[in-house]
């Protein structure tokens, strides 16, 4: 009975049922290069207002983002859609699991508002997965960045989406929308698929990847992935190179942090130099723009990154 009241929120509703029942892992002390600000400053209560006041729900908040407090007091929040519940499982991710509640039509003029009363010049949307729709949520996404484009034309866009698993045709609505730059995340190497990401497929994901560059060049792609889930490091090269296959453009690396007990164990923390190791390879096997860091996360600097990343692009076509 303890451990379920552990998983309950503030609604009590399980937030994770489906791990309930799982053993315990120990958490680990982290080290000392993990280390960040705790949330708090007015610019930071400015954000959240905001977030509140439009009944949204962000991705920094469900998923523990270590890297909150930083973010918003920029005012920059990643827009989670599609509702806070994820009809998968996976086993390093915070985000509660369930059956969600039907999609609020209202959401992409909220999302909208909130990118003008924010001030965005680049903005991240990213959702739950939604295996209960028909289109998995496709529709929904193409309708946010309408919304955002018809409020805020000046404003870039970023999606970080599903793996749209076994939903045809949804990549081609998302696509068709033309985000500024598509993302998403194959978040381990294959081989650790079955325990850390049981509901998605690896080569399904790296074919999403590819597939965007074959519907719009133009459209900037990129994929995370997490350290410390007992990956080996070949395998790690490996994934660069799918992905370079893939002509994914931006590459995220960070390390993973284990958000209850019920979660997949860290394996190991991986030092800084290890990190600055991979970003000097990725960027010898061809990425347009890597970041690697114990703290980098999908969305962390994403308005930057992006001037980085055009930037990148505009340079490389000047070499060739």
């Amino acid at each position: 009975m303890a451990v379920v009241l552990d998983l309950l929120r503030n609604d009590q509703r399980p937030r994770h049922p489906e791990k309930a029942h799982r053993p315990d892992q120990p958490i680990q002390r982290k080290p000392d290069w993990i280390r960040v600000k705790a949330p708090g400053s007015p610019q930071w209560a400015a954000t959240n207002r905001i977030v509140r006041e439009n009944k949204l729900v962000t991705v920094c908040e469900e998923a523990g983002c270590p890297n909150i407090g930083e973010c918003w007091e920029k005012k920059h929040a990643t827009f989670m859609i599609m509702g806070d519940t994820c009809t998968r499982a996976c086993a390093f991710c915070n985000v509660r699991t369930g059956m969600p509640q039907a999609l609020d039509g209202a959401e992409p003029a909220k999302v909208a508002e909130a990118v003008a009363k924010l001030g965005l010049h680049h903005v991240v949307v990213t959702s739950v997965d939604r295996d209960d729709l028909a289109d998995g949520g496709a529709a929904h996404f193409a309708a946010v960045i309408a919304a955002i484009r018809a409020q805020s034309p000046g404003t870039t866009i970023e999606v970080l989406t599903p793996d749209f698993l076994r939903k045809d045709g949804a990549l081609e609505v998302v696509a068709a929308a033309r985000p500024d730059v598509f993302n998403h995340n194959l978040e381990t190497v294959p081989s650790k698929y079955l325990t850390v990401r049981p509901g998605a497929r690896y080569f399904h994901s790296l074919r999403l990847l590819q597939r965007v560059k074959e519907l719009d060049a133009t459209i900037f792609t990129k994929s995370g992935i997490m350290v410390g889930l007992g990956e080996e490091r070949n395998e790690v090269l490996q994934l660069m190179d799918d992905l370079r296959s893939a002509e994914v453009d931006f590459l995220t690396v960070g390390q993973y942090l284990q958000p209850t007990k019920k979660h997949h164990p860290v394996m190991r923390f991986v030092p800084p130099d290890e990190f600055k190791a991979l970003e000097t390879t990725a960027y010898a096997k061809g990425f347009l723009l890597v970041s690697a860091t114990p703290l980098t996360r999908s969305s962390h600097h994403a308005g930057e990154d992006f001037a980085r990343l055009k930037q990148a692009r505009l340079d490389r076509l000047a070499s060739l």
